[in-house]
Parts: structure tokens; sequence; C-alpha cells
């Protein structure tokens, strides 16, 4: 929609310029210093690769600090004490806690508008587009998840059975970005397809055995904030604080009621309007009327201070493309690098950093963690993808994409083991009083991920051809 947008309004202006019968001469004055500072920075971020790069050199920095002379003060720092307060109301917590309770939830709710607009207008809005990625992420869930109690079953770690079934999308994404046009599109769609469906199922893993006891007069109050928010939507509220207000709210009861905070985010997402004001003819007809009320207002040299019929016209423009645009989309856009760029990089911080080295398996369960969540990602996760994928296909409820084959879908599903950021958050819940299995199961997910992802990228270099245009 961002790149519609962009498209839209450079095409209208140069129509109306060509429309006019002394159109100006575009501007050949040199960008200001800033923007050619930034440039460069800009241009890193809006690669595929870049976060996935971010997060792996915080995960390197993590595991560089917890292995160093100074490895006591990464503990210590992530355990620091804080207090909120806010008049007779205070809270206490700590870095660790605020990052994976707090902004996490921000994360979750931008996966939940993901997973929103994919389910409205994406790549899961009919069954049969859905049923391959459905199929896949189904196998992906299941096979590691057994796998892994296979090893595990009626022992300390057997709380672990989730952590092998989640999916990075960042880095996933960011080895076929290395990949370039190697990699047919079907087999991009298919991953990010196949990673919000995974989404789903870690949320419901989490919300529905990852949580305590329930308390149900926090969990009635939520409902109600809950149903507020859907109100709203209903209503047409479109202003953003006006869900944030509501958000705070339901996270704080969501995790006063006993079900973990970041299930809040993805709830609150739910409800975040995805309809435009105007249409796109609507738009366009009024868009080029602004457009000519600037041209005619507009005078070469002229201060735009003292032009106010030429601000005017921006600022219906301004108006118009909001309108436009759905809050779903905006909020997405907006929060999209700072959850990119500032909130998994700092949870990768603050939870890869792991002591390594084969002292900290120490036999029986803690040996049993790492290697079921190994097995789970290297193996389980490309054996459950590609079957079940050929499973929906051999049955006839879906196709496979244009161009892809089943060895490609074989290195997509290894590209799934590369767990991270949702096996790490998992893990934390499950082992959340088990220190020694904590580390095992960091170890596990750190190497197996490391591996699928030079697996996964091995075998789709060799299974693919760039593409010819």
């Amino acid at each position: 929609m961002q790149q519609f947008k962009w498209v839209s309004m450079s095409r209208l202006s140069n129509e109306t310029a060509g429309a006019g019968t002394g159109a100006a001469e575009e501007s050949t004055d040199s960008p200001p210093l800033i923007e050619r500072v930034l440039a460069p920075f800009q241009r890193f971020v809006r690669t595929e690769s870049a976060s996935g790069l971010v997060l792996l050199a915080c995960t390197a920095l993590a595991l560089a600090w917890a292995n160093s002379p100074w490895a006591a003060s990464y503990e210590h720092f992530w355990e620091t004490e804080l207090t909120v307060g806010l008049g007779p109301l205070t809270a206490q917590t700590t870095v660790h806690h605020l990052i994976n309770d707090g902004l996490m939830a921000v994360f979750f709710f931008v996966v939940g508008l993901e997973i929103k607009r994919e389910m409205l207008a994406g790549e899961l809005a009919s069954v049969r587009q859905a049923a391959l990625p459905i199929a896949a992420a189904a196998g992906g869930m299941l096979v590691p998840a057994l796998l892994y109690l296979s090893l595990n079953a009626g022992t300390p770690g057997e709380p672990g059975w989730a952590v092998p079934m989640a999916t990075d999308i960042a880095f996933a994404l960011g080895v076929l970005a290395l990949l370039g046009d190697r990699v047919p599109l079907g087999v991009r769609v298919f991953l990010a397809a196949l990673a919000i469906v995974d989404d789903i199922g870690a949320v419901l893993v989490i919300a529905l055995f990852y949580s305590g006891g329930i308390a149900w007069h926090a969990l009635s109050f939520a409902g109600a904030l809950l149903l507020l928010a859907i109100g709203a939507n209903v209503a047409g509220v479109r202003r953003p604080w006006a869900y944030a207000a509501i958000g705070l709210l339901l996270w704080g009861a969501i995790l006063s009621s006993g079900i973990h905070g970041t299930i809040a985010g993805v709830l609150l997402a739910m409800t975040i309007p995805a309809r435009t004001r105007i249409d796109e003819g609507n738009f366009l007809r009024r868009a080029r009327g602004a457009l000519s009320r600037f041209e005619v207002a507009h005078e070469p040299g002229a201060s735009p201070l003292k032009d106010p019929e030429h601000q005017a016209a921006v600022q219906q423009l301004e108006r118009l493309a909001e309108q436009l645009q759905p809050p779903l989309l905006r909020l997405e856009h907006a929060l999209h690098g700072v959850v990119a760029f500032a909130i998994m990089p700092l949870f990768a911080l603050a939870n890869a950093g792991v002591p390594l080295g084969l002292a900290q398996l120490e036999g029986g369960p803690t040996t049993s963690v790492a290697l079921g969540i190994a097995l789970g990602l290297i193996a389980g996760k490309p054996i459950g993808i590609t079957l079940f994928a050929w499973g929906a296909v051999r049955l006839g409820f879906a196709s496979l994409p244009q161009a892809v084959t089943w060895r490609l879908i074989g290195g997509t599903g290894l590209l799934g083991g590369i767990g991270f950021t949702m096996a790490l958050f998992i893990a934390g819940l499950a082992f959340v009083n088990e220190p020694g299995l904590l580390v095992a199961a960091k170890l596990g997910i750190l190497g197996a991920s490391l591996i699928a992802g030079l697996a996964g990228w091995l075998v789709l270099r060799r299974g693919s051809t760039p593409t010819v245009s």
C-alpha cells in the first residue's frame, strides 16, 4: 500500500504537470546534508536481510559478553530491578522481564497485524491459497514436538516440547534474501505464509500451555476491554492513541489474569481497523483536484509560508492519503522498524547470552533437552514441512506454486528450522524455574538454528537457478 500511494501520487503529479501549459522544471537542488549522511543507513534498512543481520550481530555480542571475563556483569545487568509507578500504583520488575513481558508484547502486536492482513488479503485469504502453508506449518510444528518428546517425555525437560515448533521469519527470509533472484518468488511467498501460520500456532501454544492459574476477575476485565476495542472499530475510531490506551490496560489485565501478557498484543491487533475511508477511484479524483489547486496556487520562488492555498492543497493530499490507507497497514509500517531494529535486537541481547561449551551439558536432562531441540529443528522441521505439504498436494487440497519444486520445499523446510526469537521466548517460559535446562535449551536453539540456516542455504542454492527477466 505504501508503494501504491507513492506510485499513484507520482503518476498524478506527472499527469497534472503534463496537462498544464507551463510546468516548472524539476528542482536540481542537492538533498540536505543530513539526508546524504543517512542515505547509506536508509538503504541498508530497506534490504530484506537487514533485520536478520542486526539480530545476528546482537546475538554474537550477547554470546561474546556472556563468555568474556565480564560474564558476571551480563546476568547482573539484565536482572537490574526497576520500579515503575504512577501515583499510588507501583510495580517492580527487572530489565529482562520488561523486555520479555513488555516490549515483546509490541512484537506480538505486529505479528498479530501481519496475521490479520494475511487472513484478509494475503496468502491466507482463501482456503485454496492457505492450504499448502497451513498443512506445511502443521507438520513443521507436530513432528518437531514429537521428536523432542521422544527424548524428553517423563523427564524434567518435558515442558520444553513446544520450543522446536517455532520459526524465526526474520532470519529465514534473510537467508532467502542472500540468494537473490536464484529463488523463485513462490518460495518466498510460501515461507512467509508458513511462518505466519507458525506464529499463530506459537501464540495458541503460549496461551494454552504456558500460562499460570487463571484469575477470572482480571480475565473478565480483559474481555470487557477487548469488547471496547471491537466497539471502537465498529464505531469508526481510527486514531492509534485510542487503541494504544486500551491496549495498555488490556496488557495489564491479561498479565494479571495469569495468561502471558504478550497475548494482549495479538488480541489487540485483531481489533485494529482494516478498512479504508475512501476507495481508490474517489482518492484519484479528489487528489487530482488537490494537485490542480497546488499548481494554480504555487508561485516559483515564493515561500510556502506565505501561500495558504498552497498549504491547503498539501494538507488535503495528506488527509486523502491517510484516508486511503487503513490503520492496520499504517501501524504495521510504523512499528516494523521499531520491532526489527530495536525490540528484537534487545531481546537477543537479553536472552542469547549463554556460556558456550559442552561443560554446560551435564548429562541427563540438560543433554536430552539440547539434543531434543536440535533434533526437532534440524530434522523435524524439514521432514514435517515437506511431508505434510506433499500430503496436501497429493490429496488435492493444494498445489505447488509456479516454478517451485519439492527440492525447494525441502530447502525451505530446513530454513524453517531457524527457531531463534520465538524458540528462545518459549524456552524462557518453559524453563523459567530451571536455569540449567534453560541454558541447555538456548545452546540447542543457537546451534540448531545455525546448522539449519546453512543447510537450507546450500540446498536452495543448488536447487535453483537465477531468474531470467
